[in-house]
């Protein structure tokens, strides 16, 4: 845990960093008025099921599954996220049309946030197709 002191009325707020080992991603969250929670790549992989599927889509709701869990242990939900970058593997319209498809199951009622989305050739594990990170925001009293 780190301080921080916010310069302009001294207000300290503290930076937290937790390891969500199931998930296998930290995450990091600042409190003060508004939580801010940094959450790092999420992808269909779990410490416990080490095992990716072929399919994009599977690997996308997967990894949309473990991003909610992440926002729940800090008291979130999509509706929080406000920020996301999408790194895929040999993106198609195949691919990005699958996206948007499971984005709008878990952003019903609400805009996606701003997405980034980042081309790559590959990821950290054979088979990974698909990885997402997240910022969200939430006001301290809601």
């Amino acid at each position: 845990m780190r301080i921080i002191r916010n310069i302009k009325n001294m207000e300290i707020k503290q930076l937290n960093f937790i390891n969500l080992v199931e998930l296998n991603a930290p995450i990091c969250f600042v409190e003060g008025p508004l939580k801010l929670c940094f959450i790092a790549g999420h992808s269909s992989r779990t410490d416990v099921e080490k095992i990716l599927t072929n399919d994009f889509r599977t690997q996308v709701q997967n990894a949309l599954h473990n991003l909610k869990i992440a926002l729940q242990r800090q008291s979130m939900t999509s509706e929080n996220v406000v920020r996301t970058n999408l790194m895929i593997v040999n993106p198609n319209q195949d691919k990005l049309k699958i996206w948007e498809e499971e984005a709008k199951k878990v952003w019903r009622n609400s805009q996606c946030p701003t997405i980034t989305l980042i081309p790559v050739n590959r990821l950290l594990f054979f088979n990974m197709l698909f990885e997402i990170d997240a910022i969200a925001v939430k006001h301290e009293y809601c």
